[in-house]
């Protein structure tokens, strides 16, 4: 027969198992997803007008360049904005494992 301690007990050990389960990001894979996501997103947007084409053709996205240095609604700025984004998508996807962990190992404590 199952006493309310050894339900208590179970209860205590399934909760270890699952805090153990909840495993720290590898922050550099995390990276690399929201790097290529970044990077091919950015270039994406910006092939997509070029072959759309237009009158003004990306006068909103081409505002970037005032952030992203070099980067134009051209070929050739779609390659620059695919490295500024898969570099700046890399730093938030680190950004994002590294706290997560800290968390992580702060609640274990």
């Amino acid at each position: 027969m199952t006493t309310s301690a050894d339900l208590k007990s179970s209860s205590t050990r399934q909760t270890d198992e699952v805090s153990r389960a909840v495993a720290r990001m590898k922050a550099g894979i995390l990276a690399l997803v929201f790097g290529l996501m970044g990077g091919i997103g950015l270039f994406a947007m910006t092939a997509w007008l070029l072959i759309k084409g237009g009158h003004d053709v990306g006068a909103h996205l081409s505002l970037l360049g005032h952030y992203f240095i070099g980067y134009k609604v051209t070929w050739t700025g779609a390659f620059v904005g695919f490295l500024y984004g898969a570099f700046f998508g890399g730093i938030v996807g680190w950004a994002i494992g590294s706290i997560y962990n800290l968390i992580v190992g702060i609640r274990r404590e």
